[in-house]
């Protein structure tokens, strides 16, 4: 089963980083959050990934064309232009790189991919977001399921610190750090989709959160796979400093290889 990523859009509240580099490339731990993503489904066996590029995406091309060769030991022979390769750490991926074009919404991106996936089911999520999820699991519930589509929800941990207070004398009542949102589920991405989801994306400004998830949940068509371990989103430079210094004090709970 393929895995496609999206890859392709401008991250504006990330603007910090990304005005020199697409989102995905935006590094933790020295390494793109692309690459983290790619390996919690290749810790699972999924090493065929299609991956749709947009804005900037010349670089996670020239990234992925550069990667055996950053990760092997070389021996140059500038005397008759040869190169001698003795080992690489490069992992077992296929990837297809697309270029879905620099405007084109999320549902545009995965139709314009349709080609390279054919008729099979595959799997989707975005990448800027890593979780402890389990792959096996996930893909384990959506065939159960029976439907059209499967998508990961989760519960995110507040931004701020939430408190209760007695208003009649200002005295705190309660104080909890981050606690856990108000109940409500949200799409954390990871999707499971059957290649009939293709037929209901019209066109390059069709938003695959809007009417095609709205469509398969009136049918009845979509799944949710709960998700309760870790989850986090890479929108802000807040989010990108927190996870990179849960990777550097070894406690990046995505790091399931």
């Amino acid at each position: 089963m393929k895995t496609v990523l999206l890859a392709g859009g401008m991250g504006t509240r990330l603007s910090e980083e990304t005005g020199i580099r697409p989102k995905p490339m935006v590094e933790i731990g020295g390494k793109p959050i692309l690459w983290h993503i790619m390996k919690i489904y290749s810790h699972y066996g999924y090493n065929e990934f299609v991956i749709c590029c947009g804005y900037k995406g010349y670089m996670i091309k020239q990234y992925f064309a550069e990667y055996f060769l950053h990760n092997a030991d070389l021996t140059v022979d500038l005397s008759n232009n040869s190169m001698e390769i003795h080992q690489s750490n490069a992992e077992p991926w296929k990837i297809t790189l697309v270029d879905t074009g620099t405007d084109t919404l999320t549902g545009g991106r995965i139709k314009r991919i349709q080609p390279y996936i054919g008729n099979e089911p595959f799997m989707l999520t975005y990448g800027d977001g890593v979780a402890d999820i389990d792959i096996n699991k996930l893909v384990k519930i959506h065939k159960e399921s029976s439907r059209l589509a499967t998508v990961t929800v989760v519960q995110p941990s507040g931004r701020f610190g939430a408190i209760q207070m007695d208003e009649s004398n200002n005295n705190i009542l309660s104080f909890k750090e981050k606690p856990k949102g108000d109940g409500s589920w949200i799409n954390g991405g990871f999707f499971v989709l059957q290649p009939e989801i293709f037929d209901l994306i019209a066109d390059d400004r069709t938003i695959f959160e809007r009417e095609p998830l709205e469509t398969l949940a009136a049918q009845s068509n979509l799944c949710a796979y709960r998700h309760y371990g870790f989850w986090r989103p890479m929108d802000t430079l807040r989010d990108k400093t927190d996870l990179e210094e849960m990777w550097q004090n070894g406690n990046s709970p995505w790091r399931v290889w």
